[in-house]
């Protein structure tokens, strides 16, 4: 008799009958395994929740009082007939890719993830297993990153220019895990570093982590921006050119995300300027770290799934799409 897969996908999210529990799920469920606290991957309204330690403080931080334990990297879990583990993913601090074994059957989700060390997320570690569950969100060969240290300095001299001519340098990014990513590579001799309320507060539970960020001044509606000469401010991208933003009187503004690869993409976001970087594997990412699992059979979520996919097949692997709700910004955009 042929046995049931170890993981499913249903109307509530990727299932697991022998342990009874959901991974990411987006409907209400019982038991919930979450691989990261991003919104399309946390989300309100489950009975519990379990995740890795460091990333319950910003899922505690974003959902309130919840019921939630946490689970350290490598540690083994029995949850019902199924075997558990978490593992780095690299995508921000605390993500995680969930392995699951039953009889011997080994299946990973990765969550979001990428291959590079950023210096702040806990790097990536493959996961050797039967069947792979991977995102695409940037799953086309367009999509290849520069080393962090080259985007870093492009970054830096463009918000030396801006301060050079008297203007405010705004940067928009996602306020969890891409705005942490950016402070690190900002040069704080350059000028003073502003940051949103919804960028700060989450600086503030990531440094009760231990994790370690550049100084920063909150903007409040005190704050007088002539105070702050040269500044940068870091802000989602949804508070560039608001009125919120207008107060600082002159300024340019830039995009941090994957996305400003397509040269269509920024002209949509109308910014001065976009800086490619992301928190997702590029093209090569992605290929090698499917390489590294050794599966034979992979599920291609969110994300450009047809092309990815088809590509996949065309090489060799037993490659199908599966639908899913998570963001195909995947954290890219807020």
């Amino acid at each position: 008799m042929t046995r049931a897969p170890v993981l499913t996908f249903t109307e509530n999210g990727i299932y697991c009958a022998a342990g009874d529990f959901y991974i990411d799920p987006w409907r209400p469920v019982a038991r919930a395994l979450i691989t990261h606290g991003h919104a399309d991957h946390a989300r309100d309204g489950m009975g519990s929740y379990l995740a890795t330690d460091a990333a319950l403080p910003v899922m505690r931080h974003r959902l309130g009082e919840i019921d939630a334990e946490g689970i350290a990297y490598g540690e083994q879990r029995q949850i019902g007939g199924a075997t558990v583990s978490y593992h780095p993913a690299g995508h921000v601090p605390g993500s995680a890719q969930i392995r699951v074994e039953v009889a011997g059957e080994v299946w990973v989700a990765s969550g979001d993830y990428k291959v590079i060390d950023d210096g702040m997320s806990e790097p990536f570690e493959p996961v050797k297993c039967h069947h792979f569950i991977t995102e695409s969100t940037f799953g086309l060969p367009v999509f290849r990153w520069a080393p962090q240290a080259d985007v870093a300095a492009d970054l830096n001299a463009w918000w030396a220019r801006c301060a050079a001519e008297g203007k405010t340098a705004f940067l928009g990014a996602y306020s969890l895990g891409k705005a942490q990513r950016l402070l690190s590579m900002l040069a704080p001799e350059v000028g003073p570093i502003l940051t949103h309320t919804a960028v700060e507060n989450t600086n503030a539970v990531l440094r009760g982590q231990g994790i370690t960020l550049p100084d920063t001044t909150l903007v409040t509606p005190e704050l007088n921006p002539k105070d702050h000469p040269g500044a940068l401010v870091l802000a989602p991208p949804s508070a560039l050119g608001s009125q919120w933003a207008r107060r600082f009187g002159a300024q340019e503004s830039a995009f941090a995300s994957g996305w400003m690869a397509l040269r269509g993409v920024r002209r949509r976001r109308a910014g001065d300027r976009g800086f490619v970087i992301s928190d997702h594997a590029d093209w090569d990412g992605l290929l090698w770290a499917i390489r590294e699992t050794g599966a034979e059979n992979i599920y291609v979520t969110h994300g450009y799934t047809d092309i990815f996919t088809r590509y996949l097949n065309d090489q060799g692997w037993n490659a199908q799409v599966v639908p899913t709700q998570f963001d195909s910004d995947g954290g890219d955009s807020e």
